[in-house]
């Protein structure tokens, strides 16, 4: 296609560039090749915003394009705030290698033996669940917990510890864990609130002390604090209509509520690119294979960003192929926002987008632009 090609051949242009630039000229040169590639991903979408943002030996890039709000005729750009959805599981999976290089835990524990009370009780009465079955999503448990519808202004209000337990006490898991591979939030909140019991302290103080607050990522977390909320990009419904902002909760830590920015998730991203110390340990785990997709007796929900190859903690893997690089990869969507991050460890490289309505074709479309975009960067 040509849009396709042009963003190919801009992007040649611009690592060309890069290769040979001083360190004024390289960012300048990803400054373009973020401005100009986005335009053209804005120009196929119909979401009113997008982001883009990226990095490239340890320099970034990040740039807004249309609107916050439909009508509000303010651009997003790195500071503006919104939800993560199921990049909120890649988080989880960092904090499972952080609490294992601490000795709170081991990847094999078993989630029961970790919570206390009925959850703790519901989890002893199937086959174990360990923690890195949960982190990997193949622990056997469905992707949602059933439960009671929840009031319309504050839709995650009963998604709630007694309703994991209400289901584990009345269903078989759907496979054996270890033996499948099916998404499941409810799997990835089981494990933050394993995480929790085994720190010490609420999740959400454990993952400020490990993670955010290291990295000065002061925009990235549970609540919508006032600071914020003048910044939010918001959702929109698939008609285009924007949606109302409801609190997280504060079960869904491990698989969904966290809020983020570009700017935020850039800094991250510069520390999973990183190969030096501290946290060189942490980075090692974080970024290892647990579970492979070949020898699974099934595999569901996986491939909607890219195959999976393989699963590291909360992170897709996807194998090297002659037009990319080996790349890890996850993609969240919630009320109306829809993001996707991607990093090739080994390149130093990392491409991050997101759109702020519910647009499935459009977030194919932004999944394949953003993994193309970081082979290119990545010198494939």
């Amino acid at each position: 296609m040509q849009i396709v090609l042009r963003r190919a051949w801009v992007s040649a242009v611009a690592l060309a560039g890069l290769i040979a630039a001083s360190a004024a000229q390289a960012d300048a040169l990803l400054d373009e090749a973020v401005a100009f590639n986005g335009a053209i991903l804005h120009l196929q979408m119909e979401a009113p915003g997008l982001i883009v943002a990226a990095v490239k030996d340890g320099e970034t890039a990040v740039m807004g394009f249309g609107e916050t709000r439909r009508g509000s005729g303010i651009e997003p750009d790195g500071d503006s705030v919104f939800r993560i959805g199921s990049i909120t599981k890649a988080f989880a999976g960092e904090m499972l290698a952080h609490s294992a290089t601490r000795g709170e835990v081991v990847f094999t524990d078993k989630a029961g033996d970790l919570l206390q009370g009925r959850l703790g009780e519901a989890l002893a009465e199937h086959p174990p669940m360990r923690l890195v079955e949960l982190a990997t999503h193949a622990a056997g448990l469905p992707r949602e917990v059933p439960r009671a519808e929840s009031p319309a202004d504050d839709p995650f209000a009963n998604i709630t510890y007694d309703a994991f337990a209400d289901w584990l006490e009345a269903n078989p898991l759907h496979f054996a864990p270890g033996s499948s591979i099916a998404y499941s939030n409810f799997g990835f909140d089981i494990l933050s609130a394993a995480l929790s019991e085994a720190g010490g302290k609420p999740y959400a103080d454990l993952l400020a002390e490990r993670i955010t607050g290291p990295l000065d990522m002061a925009d990235t977390g549970f609540e919508l604090t006032e600071a914020k909320a003048g910044r939010v990009m918001a959702g929109h419904a698939p008609d285009g209509t924007p949606l109302p902002t409801f609190p997280s909760g504060s079960v869904i830590t491990g698989s969904g509520g966290l809020y983020s920015t570009a700017n935020d998730l850039l800094r991250w991203m510069q520390w999973h690119l990183d190969h030096g110390e501290p946290d060189a340990e942490v980075r090692l785990l974080d970024h290892l294979i647990y579970t492979q997709r070949d020898g699974m007796d099934a595999v569901l929900a996986m491939d909607e960003s890219g195959r999976m190859d393989a699963m590291g903690l909360g992170w897709v893997a996807m194998a090297p192929t002659a037009e990319r690089p080996f790349i890890l990869q996850k993609a969240g969507a919630l009320q109306g926002q829809m993001s996707y991050l991607a990093f090739a460890p080994e390149h130093g490289t990392a491409v991050f987008v997101s759109i702020n309505q519910f647009d499935f074709a459009g977030a194919y479309a932004m999944t394949e632009f953003a993994n193309s975009f970081l082979a290119d960067l990545s010198g494939f």
